[in-house]
């Protein structure tokens, strides 16, 4: 409890036994003084709770774009923004150094496959031990492996769109040495659908459900809100934020683009324990918690006493609490819970009448 919540507390355990302190021997059947305490509504859990986060628009399918080998690019004929189409090259690398890892492999393999041939007719005359042939034969196909590999790497001297879309950067430039892996182009593919990608905390990201809708706004569509729906819910969190990411879908739109700035605004849908059934409640309304298991005191309206009931507890969830087994319409004492008895006369006082109003 928050140290302001003990403060309450303590206050209304004042104000609920004060009418015990001037009690002497002539006065030991006086009346008990009703305890004053403070009541909430049962509500659905996270009913109402909005969930804000900002992030980036980007395509469902981007990709980044590099060569599988070293060497010097000799081409790079696009640039940011340009529209590409599939199989269109891009770069090219200079290719005289796989050329020459080609022919001499071409020629390798030949060898290979000649010896391989005039051994196995030495051996029907005995010539040749089996062993040798078999040596041979390893040898030759060690041989078109490596020309398959050589071969392999001559197509990757070329860089070809694997998808039509648009060049959203551009990393390097004709001239440049690149390494294996290294970016050389960033592509969308602009069939794919427009997403919002926006980081969440761990304490939000079970208040997450996927097809839960969301209201986006943008500042190139002023004045305007985008109805989106959750797609993806990351099941890790970065290892430099701790912020786990989902990717909310948005309907076709002109004017967007990948990287513009993007809020979404989520309605919590509660943790992911939460069963249908579940209401919330302050923490401070629990009493004993034990497992699934807790008391809560409620207020019998028309006796204006505070009954001790027994609920199906569902865990906390921040700084409230779910519960299961309360009629809809209940009334829960919270501050002064833990001073009254079952069947204890109360009085509901407004908790902004012990602090002042502050």
């Amino acid at each position: 409890m928050p140290k302001s919540g003990h403060i309450i507390a303590l206050s209304l355990a004042a104000v609920g036994v004060i009418g015990l302190g001037g009690c002497g021997k002539g006065r030991a059947n006086a009346p008990v003084a009703a305890a004053a305490v403070e009541v909430v509504n049962l509500s659905a859990p996270n009913s109402g709770e909005t969930i804000q986060a900002t992030g980036a628009l980007r395509r469902q399918r981007e990709m980044v774009l590099s060569f599988r080998i070293p060497g010097v690019i000799t081409s790079l004929g696009v640039d940011d923004g340009d529209t590409v189409r599939a199989g269109q090259i891009l770069a090219r690398l200079d290719p005289t150094a796989v050329e020459s890892r080609l022919r001499q492999a071409r020629a390798d393999l030949d060898r290979a496959r000649r010896d391989e041939a005039r051994y196995a007719k030495l051996a029907e005359t005995g010539f040749v031990s089996r062993q040798r042939i078999e040596a041979q034969s390893a040898a030759a196909s060690s041989a078109q492996a490596a020309y398959d590999s050589a071969a392999f790497d001559r197509r990757w001297a070329s860089l070809v769109a694997p998808s039509s879309g648009v060049v959203l950067a551009r990393a390097a430039q004709s001239g440049e040495v690149v390494q294996p892996g290294q970016a050389v182009l960033s592509l969308a593919d602009q069939t794919s659908p427009l997403i919002l990608r926006v980081p969440l905390s761990d304490r939000d990201i079970g208040k997450v459900r996927l097809g839960t809708e969301a209201q986006i706004t943008l500042d190139a569509l002023p004045g305007q809100a985008l109805t989106g729906k959750v797609s993806r819910i990351g099941q890790r969190a970065g290892a430099q934020s701790g912020a786990i990411e989902i990717d909310i879908a948005l309907p076709a739109k002109p004017g967007l683009r990948s990287g513009l700035i993007a809020t979404a605004r989520i309605a919590a849908a509660g943790p992911a324990t939460t069963q249908a059934g579940f209401a919330r409640l302050p923490a401070e309304a629990i009493l004993e918690a034990n497992g699934a298991q807790a008391f809560i005191m409620q207020l019998d309206a028309k006796t204006q006493t505070a009954r001790r009931t027994q609920v199906v507890f569902g865990g906390f969830d921040g700084d409230d609490a779910l519960v299961k087994g309360v009629d809809n319409q209940a009334r829960i004492i919270t501050a002064g819970a833990g001073f009254v008895n079952d069947g204890q006369k109360v009085r509901v006082v407004d908790p902004t009448s012990l602090d002042g109003g502050q």
